[in-house]
């Protein structure tokens, strides 16, 4: 498949992913213990998290010297993870500067994903959810390429361990990270990590 817009770039004609309501039951839970690999080389445990954390859930970034799946570009909400990472990689001082804590998740291993951190110079690490654990415990949606389990594309803003908004679907990604500034700026957390 001729990949034709660079990863960096979203085509125009991108089809536009609708909401099935697959994320309803999200906001509001208090997330059960979850322990996910990092880039960092360490266990992240979702549970311990104390005040704002966003995590961005993306379907799987590509790489410059491989061809992206069959039909990629087709599939709504597939196209636009490394755009993504980028743009919370380009915002990432500023939710830093609002106390949010960001994280990157996806099905991939953590071998293929600490290329992408390197390749795209991200100062946020990416979890490893290759078990499916967060994505079967969570209920989060999910769909299949070339026989790969992926996340469909959506980001968590929790408090502590509790989800607080879930932004499903997200569209277009490169536009991810200024929603949640936006969304973090109208909600801060206090400095007992209760929202204001």
């Amino acid at each position: 498949m001729n990949r034709e817009t660079p990863l960096h770039q979203l085509p125009d004609d991108l089809p536009v992913p609708e909401d099935d309501g697959a994320c309803d039951h999200l906001p509001g839970m208090e997330l059960p213990e979850i322990s996910l690999r990092s880039t960092a080389g360490r266990n992240v445990n979702l549970t311990a998290m104390y005040g704002q954390t966003v995590i961005y859930c993306y379907p799987r970034t590509g790489r410059p010297d491989r061809e992206l799946p069959t039909g990629w570009n087709e599939i709504p909400g597939a196209r636009g993870c490394t755009p993504q990472s980028c743009a919370f990689r380009d915002h990432y001082q500023e939710l830093q500067s609002l106390g949010a804590e960001v994280f990157g998740l996806s099905t991939q291993d953590t071998a293929y994903q600490r290329e992408a951190v390197e390749r795209l110079h991200l100062p946020f690490e990416l979890l490893s959810d290759a078990d499916l654990a967060a994505a079967t415990t969570l209920r989060l949606p999910t769909f299949e390429v070339d026989g790969q389990p992926l996340i469909k594309r959506l980001t968590l803003i929790m408090l502590n361990n509790r989800i607080e908004i879930v932004f499903y679907p997200v569209f277009p990604p490169d536009r991810d990270a200024e929603q949640v500034l936006a969304w973090l700026r109208a909600n801060p957390a206090s400095s007992d990590g209760i929202n204001a």
